[in-house]
């Protein structure tokens, strides 16, 4: 409780007494014995709105707690479901009525717990408890991708079972959907879409780190229409920080384990006119085996750039169709000239070490290309490739300059007086 304690004079003949000021008055000791009391109960000191133990509180209706006379005054309200979620309220400046500010949540119960002070400043305490009527229309949540260890580029993403448009809306959304990693870093959601947002740190996650999803939606109302439903949580870690960084100038790719180069391949990327995109771009999977045609890059069967290959150790990085992989066929430009269709083509032997020493979500980066910037979200996880404030303008939350998420305890909506 953080406010100043109302200071009660009496005055009979020449004695001053403070009650609940600590330390000695001019002429004697305060009365201590207030301090120690057990609260008594204050039931006939107030009134609550609320529904009965048998009875369903609609969650649309704000619940409120008022005072019946002059001389009490409520001190504390705390109202909280079976979720550990506070409720938000607020509490006038007499102390004569606290209401809740936020709609409840759906398909719970609350335990409202109230305190008090009679005139003679003594503590009293009443708790009610109640339920709340079930949601009809549900929002759910599924998260990604599978529970497992991944690379330190690997994005968050949550799928929303119906669209949310409304900032307001979004901001409840990315309030319930809670990413906690250990190390803490500061990261934040971006919408993709209407019912798509991906989460992503600052920087890469660390190397070794253990990262936490779970929504504390259920229940908690999303539009008019919807409320959020349980959604199953997800934990995922992180393995050594693996960046394998192509240089199409120069041919060549260097790949770092956590910052130490481990090896240096010869390569070949994207010709004139099949320019490989640069950019960031994220292991999406490993096929060791995948027959590439080029009737799915667009290119017409039969032309003079038309293929049919069986292609091994292929680990994909774009939807689209862009890997890296093994191209035995192509060991004489390895090194010097660029002769592919998009992918970046290695040695077979140098294909199955790639293939081996990355997992998903590991970091595979292309410099020196002619070809345009990977795209942030429609070819795979391109969402390195915002800068960390364009991230943020993603987010109903922190695009208007909200403070970004630090990787810790959402703090609870506990609403005290303020006198």
């Amino acid at each position: 409780m953080n406010h100043t304690p109302r200071i009660r004079t009496v005055v009979s003949c020449t004695l001053l007494v403070v009650t609940l000021v600590a330390g000695a008055t001019a002429c004697g000791e305060p009365d201590s014995r207030q301090l120690s009391l057990k609260p008594y109960d204050a039931a006939e000191d107030i009134s609550f709105n609320g529904p009965s133990e048998k009875e369903k509180a609609d969650p649309d209706k704000p619940i409120e707690v008022t005072v019946k006379g002059d001389d009490a005054r409520i001190t504390d309200v705390t109202a909280v479901d079976t979720e550990g979620r506070h409720l938000a309220g607020e509490l006038d400046a007499n102390g004569k009525r606290w209401h809740s500010t936020t709609s409840l949540a759906a398909g719970t119960r609350y335990t409202v717990k109230v305190s008090t002070e009679n005139g003679d400043g003594a503590p009293g305490s009443r708790t009610y408890a109640f339920g709340t009527a079930s949601a009809k229309k549900f929002l759910k949540v599924s998260f990604g991708p599978q529970a497992g260890t991944y690379g330190v580029g690997q994005p968050v993403t949550a799928e929303l079972s119906a669209p949310v448009t409304d900032k307001a809306s979004r901001a409840t959304v990315e309030r319930g959907l809670q990413v906690r990693s250990t190390p803490a870093v500061t990261g934040s959601w971006y919408w993709v879409d209407a019912k798509t947002l991906h989460y992503r740190p600052k920087e890469y996650w660390p190397a070794g780190a253990t990262i936490d999803v779970r929504s504390n939606l259920k229940g908690i109302k999303v539009t008019n229409a919807l409320y959020g439903d349980a959604a199953k949580p997800l934990k995922l870690t992180t393995g050594d920080r693996i960046e394998a960084i192509t240089d199409a100038s120069e041919h060549h790719m260097t790949v770092l384990r956590n910052g130490e180069v481990i090896n240096t391949l010869p390569v070949t990327t994207g010709k004139p006119g099949f320019d490989t995109r640069n950019g960031v771009k994220v292991v999406l999977a490993k096929e060791q085996f995948v027959r590439m045609r080029g009737e799915s890059i667009g290119i017409a069967a039969g032309s003079s750039e038309s293929y049919d290959l069986p292609v091994y150790w292929a680990t994909r990085v774009t939807w689209s169709g862009e890997y890296v992989h093994a191209a035995p066929w192509s060991t004489g430009s390895q090194g010097s000239a660029n002769v592919s269709h998009g992918c970046t083509g290695m040695s077979t032997a140098d294909a199955e070490w790639f293939f081996e020493t990355v997992r998903e979500g590991d970091i595979v980066k292309v410099v020196g290309s002619d070809g345009e910037t990977m795209t942030p979200f429609d070819n795979g996880f391109g969402d390195w490739n915002l800068s960390w404030d364009a991230w943020l303008k993603g987010s109903a939350l922190h695009g208007g300059g909200g403070t970004p998420d630090k990787g810790t305890d959402v703090e609870a909506a506990r609403l005290q007086p303020q006198v």
